[in-house]
């Protein structure tokens, strides 16, 4: 049987998978009015798959009016080039990413792992996605009008300008890379970091926050005790790393 190609996680707030199992995600959130705002865009090769992930919601192309990237990275931006051609959206990133949207490269990654440097050596052609008309940065704490508010969390270390983006009205809140849910909650691919211990110092804010749905850009949502469950897996990981 094929797997939906979108899963309403909260009233208007769906996730569209943007790989085989659940690597890879995309979130939309529709506004009362009916328009429709994308939280990334997967990879460059992903619009097709977006748009029918659309359809199931009785939405099409022309009701994106707005894209909102949680970073400058080509597995979550690398799609926001096409799909603001497609329909006309606008698209958001944090300020401190937003010379790399505009650029299409990834920031640099942390020469500390060898994957980094590794992925440093390649360059662009390693590290590219085409390039992104951003047409609005934003900063911490900012509130975007999004279906009711989608607050900013500026949660920097994978990328400079990463953020988490919370939706208070529906209790979602969706993580960005700071922590995966791939098979089991983690820490991401370190060579994919700007800054490993940046990174697991402010994906803390994400247990102090109040949300029902912790809505992953890699891997499944989970809707069960979510918060408690992101709080134990921080908690657990910061106690592994002291001892």
């Amino acid at each position: 049987m094929a797997k939906p190609a979108a899963h309403e996680i909260a009233p208007n707030v769906w996730r569209i998978p943007a790989a085989p199992f659940d690597f890879l995600n995309i979130y939309a959130l529709i506004d009362d009015d009916g328009q429709v705002t994308l939280v990334d865009t997967g990879t460059k090769g992903a619009t097709r798959r977006t748009l029918a992930a659309l359809a199931v919601m009785g939405k099409a192309a022309e009701d994106v009016t707005r894209i909102v990237l949680t970073h400058a990275h080509g597995d979550h931006a690398g799609g926001a080039a096409k799909m603001a051609e497609v329909t006309g959206a606008s698209v958001a990133v944090h300020e401190s990413d937003a010379r790399w949207a505009r650029a299409g490269q990834s920031p640099p990654r942390d020469a500390a792992t060898a994957g980094g440097r590794f992925l440093n050596r390649l360059g662009k052609r390693g590290n590219g996605f085409p390039a992104i008309v951003v047409g609005e940065e934003f900063s911490d704490g900012h509130v975007l009008p999004i279906a009711g508010g989608l607050r900013v969390v500026h949660t920097p270390g994978h990328t400079e300008g990463h953020v988490a983006l919370l939706h208070e009205t529906t209790g979602v809140l969706i993580t960005g890379d700071s922590i995966w849910n791939v098979r089991r909650m983690s820490w991401g691919i370190k060579a994919f970091c700007q800054d490993v211990a940046l990174n697991r110092q402010t994906a803390h804010v994400l247990g102090e926050l109040d949300y029902q749905v912790a809505a992953f850009t890699h891997g499944p949502h989970v809707s069960d005790q979510a918060r408690e469950r992101v709080r134990r897996y921080l908690t657990d990981a910061a106690n592994r790393q002291s001892s």
